[in-house]
């Protein structure tokens, strides 16, 4: 039996830590090198945990690779690879053998981020207030955050079209993701993040008012057409993702060639770089 669940990424103190929510244990799972990085301002967190499971193996006996599970989470070149990741119980275990003084106001975090998880369980329209309050917190105008709160629908209607419709999530989501937007944009989901000189942060928060929409287009283009030719699986689907993206990238070259302007830009809303000040 598949277990429902749903990944996401979590912030302590402006520091991606990525999060796994199992619905059959009502459990949230967290990346454990993530964690590592987050405690301890490695360089080479992956690293750091082999070494600090082995440490801990020779001191005291302990396996902690027993207190984790293997889930594949989204990396930063977009796919997806098996991670250590560990409930808050397990990982308060872990955390006991890491020295730093972020222990504390992690433990904190990770008792809130249970709370949360519950008050939106009971109010789903919670988690929609969390997200618009951290936009309007990064500037975002009112307009770009409904567009981007419109996308979001529209992309979750995409992805359960998918579920329903026999799509791996793990292995598959992200591939059909990248069909539809290379077809648009012209570019592949991680070219159009190294043209926005972004790294580990989401595409969809650094794009402009129009790549929004656009975006919004092509998957509901895509949705509504695997409808109609009730497309099952992969390989239909990817079908219907080409289709769908074209109808966008087709509007997409009708807007720029009557205003002149390009609609994929380097544009985005990365805090300015901070400038070393030179020793007198």
């Amino acid at each position: 039996m598949s277990k429902k669940a749903e990944t996401a990424v979590k912030i302590f103190e402006n520091r991606k830590v990525r999060t796994h929510w199992d619905e059959q244990t009502e459990e949230w799972y967290f990346s454990v090198t993530d964690v590592v990085e987050v405690l301890t301002g490695s360089a080479n967190p992956r690293d750091y945990w082999f070494r600090m499971k082995q440490r801990v193996k020779l001191e005291d006996g302990i396996e902690l690779s027993t207190f984790c599970r293997q889930l594949k989470l989204l990396a930063s070149d977009g796919k997806r690879y098996s991670t250590d990741c560990a409930n808050v119980k397990s990982l308060l275990r872990i955390i006991q053998s890491i020295p730093s003084p972020k222990a504390e106001p992690f433990k904190q975090w990770l008792a809130k981020v249970g709370y949360e998880r519950i008050q939106e369980t009971i109010d789903p329209e919670q988690s929609l207030d969390r997200a618009r309050e951290h936009w309007v917190r990064l500037g975002r105008s009112e307009k770009w955050i409904q567009m981007r709160m419109s996308g979001q629908e529209t992309r979750n209607k995409l992805t359960d079209y998918w579920k329903e419709s026999g799509v791996n999530e793990q292995t598959e989501f992200a591939a059909l993701t990248n069909i539809i937007h290379q077809e648009w944009t012209g570019l592949t989901v991680k070219e159009h993040k190294g043209l926005k000189n972004l790294k580990t942060q989401n595409l969809r928060d650094h794009m402009s008012e129009a790549e929004l929409i656009f975006t919004a287009l092509a998957e509901l283009s895509t949705r509504q057409i695997a409808q109609s030719e009730r497309a099952k699986g992969f390989t239909k689907n990817a079908q219907a993702g080409k289709k769908g993206g074209r109808i966008a990238k087709n509007a997409r070259k009708a807007l720029e060639a009557k205003t002149g302007k390009p609609v994929i830009t380097k544009e985005n809303f990365l805090p300015p770089a901070k400038t070393k000040k030179k020793l007198k």
